[in-house]
């Protein structure tokens, strides 16, 4: 492995604490009708998950000197086929990075329901691609 340890590790614990604080709130935001700063706070983690993802694969792609790519979402077809990451995990984590766009992009049209479903259904994608990194790192 030629990337560093340090940094994917780094990331990692980016999204730890993201999951577990969307761990912690996930029944009380399903629940609330209201919270503007709760709502920000569940974007914003989501967003550091996705960005600790992507920049987790562009770290990789470099350090292994694979053929680079112009799209976050290809930086994880880039670790499929390199076999790193399954395929079917490499095409959710591309919609986690369309998702990245849009809340970059086009916050405004993110709303609840769709971050319930994510928090609901998606993030065990992303347990599942931490394993596969800690498995890259030989850990």
């Amino acid at each position: 492995m030629k990337s560093s340890k340090d940094t994917l590790q780094g990331k990692i614990e980016i999204i730890d604490r993201n999951l577990n604080y969307l761990n912690e709130v996930r029944e009380s935001f399903k629940k609330q009708t209201n919270g503007y700063e709760r709502l920000q706070a569940v974007k914003h983690s989501l967003f550091e998950i996705a960005e600790a993802c992507i920049d987790m694969a562009g770290h990789i792609v470099a350090a292994e000197g694979y053929e680079r790519t112009d799209t976050y979402a290809g930086l994880f077809q880039k670790l499929s086929e390199n076999k790193i990451i399954p395929a079917q995990l490499s095409e959710k984590l591309a919609q986690m990075a369309r998702f990245r766009n849009l809340l970059v992009h086009h916050y405004h049209y993110v709303e609840k329901g769709e971050l319930l479903k994510i928090i609901e259904d998606d993030l065990p994608d992303v347990k599942e691609y931490v394993k596969a990194i800690y498995s890259y790192m030989g850990e």
